[in-house]
């Protein structure tokens, strides 16, 4: 039987790389899956990939936009039992150069939006319900240019803990799946000599693959993980050995 039957779930950021891979894998597993994306075209494009998708317009950094995602989700589901944050952005570059209004445009996106999108959602979700977040390996290692991004995911990955104590009460579990370098556009438009340089940072040799870090996100979202609460999965061929 599907992991997944009838789960009525919400990716953000569901239109491309990790997003886009792991909603398709939701939908094989038979759950009904909802996703946002910046533009109509973007989600467009994910639907004809995709199939059967209800689409949501959403800048996820945009914090007091989240209460019309969670009302899009109620009217679509009624109940939510599987949320992804997945939405957000990178931004890469020395201590010098950062200025406030790049700062606040990750923390926004990475951290404040996904905030609030969650309080939005707490009287959507069912019981019991899932919420998987998507870190990453930047907080366990000292890549540099990497200080704001790894800081918002830092944040945002102490939500797994912090709120995992707060809403199992109300059958929520919390997880996080915290990935490094994976293929996808982030990395596909970077020179051969770009990518070669990131692939001596990782034991495995080699990126990894979307299909990797979606397929952890079924295990999470699904009844299989009823007991794992405030867990971080690190999914990074070994880069924070």
């Amino acid at each position: 039987m599907p992991r997944l039957q009838g789960k009525r779930t919400l990716i953000t950021g569901g239109t491309s790389g990790i997003g886009l891979e792991t909603a398709r894998r939701f939908l094989e597993e038979g759950a009904r899956v909802a996703i946002t994306g910046l533009s109509k075209a973007s989600l467009n494009a994910a639907r004809a990939e995709l199939g059967d998708v209800i689409l949501i317009e959403a800048d996820a950094g945009d914090a007091p936009h989240q209460g019309k995602v969670a009302e899009e989700i109620r009217k679509a589901f009624g109940l939510l039992d599987v949320l992804f944050i997945n939405a957000g952005v990178v931004e890469l570059k020395p201590l010098g150069q950062w200025d406030a209004v790049a700062f606040d445009r990750s923390f926004n996106t990475n951290v404040k939006g996904p905030y609030f999108l969650l309080q939005e959602l707490l009287p959507v979700f069912a019981n019991p319900a899932s919420i998987v977040i998507n870190g990453s390996v930047n907080p366990h290692i000292g890549m540099p240019t990497s200080s704001v991004y790894a800081a918002t995911k830092a944040a945002i990955i102490s939500l797994t803990k912090t709120l995992s104590g707060e809403l199992i009460s109300q059958g929520i579990r919390v997880n996080a799946v915290s990935a490094g370098p994976i293929m996808t556009p982030v990395h596909s438009g970077r020179s051969e000599e770009a990518r070669a340089g990131i692939i001596k940072q990782i034991p495995a040799g080699r990126f990894g693959q979307p299909s990797e870090i979606a397929n952890a996100v079924v295990f999470l979202a699904s009844d299989e993980a009823a007991f794992t609460i405030g867990a971080e999965l690190l999914i990074d061929g070994g880069m924070s050995l």
